[in-house]
């Protein structure tokens, strides 16, 4: 659980920025070309050089519940097979027979043991084990032991289940995360349930996610969904690395002002977002319901796909609980996909306008120049 006496340290550097009308800034302003959006050179390296080499966490440890889960699903045109065994390890494998190269498995979620090919129907148990091969006596001799299906590089910790999506990168998760690991740690995400699961079109990958590092488009964007409650142009933020953790306080943080601060509890007043470089965040989760968003490049520069996964810390019971868990499903999906990326497409759609040769990065948008920062570094880029 987040400690107690760092949620009040926190709360009470924001509710400093509230009560002054100041943020969490950077030293200046950051010029950021526009070619760094629209070059596919560019796109490619950051696919290949960062998103299939680093740890992605690619599920939540509650996608995988029980013995004979799986999920199968694309990840930058990658098919890939995660499973939960009888001995209840997290396994990842490319989703592809060894036979001919069918997907073994379509797309979803379920449960079961074994994997059937629907091309020449070999199948394979979910530690990856070829166990059957249709007419043995007719196909010839085969060594099932290397014919299982190819593993992937794969940990759970923290929640997640970690993944890289080359075939025999060292995974370093420890050295990854560092002492950002502590930070996950305390969401307890393993204990979370998942309540709804969607995918979402979006623009570049970039695009989309500078929309999850910033807040000072919440009062003019989200007037109707998160800014009636939310305050806008309001950062308090950490880095751990590459990551971040970023606090965005409620109005009613105010609420606490008059209060001994050993009476203080942050959680209502405080959206807390956790970034895992360099794609994913994860809200709202001092409270008991949050959202997990795992933005993936798309199969070019211009687009990308979201998985949107809405957690509870309790499976709702009551008719009240159910009610307030779909109006903040509802809520979360109507200001993500009706105002960020309906807007996001907007701005990929004019990048090639030439209106802009640079986009400026504020002093105030703290954590999107540390996001970029990083990207540029591990590119290889001068920053």
């Amino acid at each position: 659980m987040i400690d107690h006496a760092q949620a009040v340290a926190l709360a009470r550097r924001a509710l400093a920025h509230l009560e002054a009308g100041t943020t969490d800034q950077a030293d200046d302003v950051m010029p950021v070309p526009v070619a760094e959006y629209l070059d596919p050179e560019r796109w490619r390296r950051e696919v290949e050089t960062v998103f299939r080499r680093v740890p992605l966490a690619l599920a939540l440890s509650a996608e995988l519940p029980a013995a004979g889960a799986y999920k199968a699903f694309d990840a930058l045109g990658t098919p890939v097979l995660l499973t939960r065994g009888r001995d209840g390890a997290v396994r990842a494998f490319l989703n592809v027979c060894r036979h001919r190269g069918a997907q073994v498995c379509p797309a979803g979620t379920g449960t079961r043991h074994r994997f059937r090919c629907p091309y020449h129907a070999w199948v394979y148990d979910d530690t990856g084990a070829l166990v059957a091969v249709h007419k043995p006596g007719t196909f010839g001799e085969v060594d099932p032991d290397g014919l299982g299906l190819r593993p992937l590089p794969a940990t759970e910790a923290h929640g997640f289940v970690w993944v890289c999506l080359t075939p025999g990168q060292p995974l370093d998760l420890d050295g990854w995360l560092g002492d950002y690991a502590d930070e996950l740690e305390r969401l307890e995400l393993d204990k979370w349930h998942v309540y709804e699961q969607r995918e979402l079109d979006g623009p570049g990958w970039k695009v989309a996610y500078d929309g999850y590092l910033e807040s000072y488009h919440i009062q003019a964007l989200h007037r109707t969904t998160f800014a009636p409650t939310s305050t806008s142009n309001l950062m308090v933020v950490d880095a751990f690395g590459p990551h971040q953790r970023i606090l965005y306080p409620a109005k009613s943080l105010r609420t606490l002002r008059d209060l001994p601060e050993r009476d203080w509890d942050p959680g209502p007043h405080c959206g807390t977002v956790y970034t895992v470089f360099p794609n994913v965040s994860i809200a709202g989760t001092w409270e008991g319901h949050g959202v997990v968003s795992r933005i993936m490049p798309g199969p070019g520069h211009d687009r990308s796909r979201t998985e949107q996964t809405v957690i509870t810390r309790s499976v709702p019971m009551t008719e009240t609980d159910r009610r307030y868990t779909a109006q903040f499903s509802a809520l979360v999906l109507r200001g993500v996909e009706e105002e960020d990326y309906r807007t996001g497409f907007d701005v990929q759609s004019a990048l090639s306008s030439g209106a802009n040769t640079h986009f400026l990065f504020g002093r105030n948008e703290v954590a999107l120049q540390h996001q970029r920062r990083w990207l540029r570094r591990m590119l290889g880029d001068a920053n």
